[in-house]
């Protein structure tokens, strides 16, 4: 626990068993919600094959999480924490301008 909190910076461990909750939750989800997008959209493992439907799979899955993420440590009250986590990642995937665009939004309002 110790070292969680020192890597993540944070006060106490309260904190850090609702962040690992939320990790949690949050791939559960993602994964729950992103079968019947698939087959919204028409993908399937009876129309698809396994090398084509676990791909898919996962594209869809990542977006799904990510929203998913901020949207529930928002309401665990940890969103400033995994907000940060959600700009690392966007820029480390050359996405950053997804975050330049929401700062800028935020700091019109």
């Amino acid at each position: 626990m110790a070292n969680l909190k020192q890597r993540w910076n944070l006060k106490n461990n309260w904190q850090v068993v609702v962040i690992i909750l939320v990790f949690a939750l949050t791939g559960s989800t993602a994964a729950m919600l992103s079968k019947p997008i698939l087959n919204w959209l028409g993908i399937s493992k009876d129309t698809h094959h396994l090398a084509l439907y676990i791909p898919l799979y996962i594209v869809i899955i990542f977006p799904i999480y990510q929203v998913l993420l901020v949207s529930i440590g928002f309401i665990f009250g940890q969103f400033d924490f995994f907000w940060r986590i959600e700009k690392k990642m966007l820029q480390m995937l050359k996405l950053g301008f997804i975050v330049d665009f929401l700062e800028k939004k935020k700091g019109t309002k």
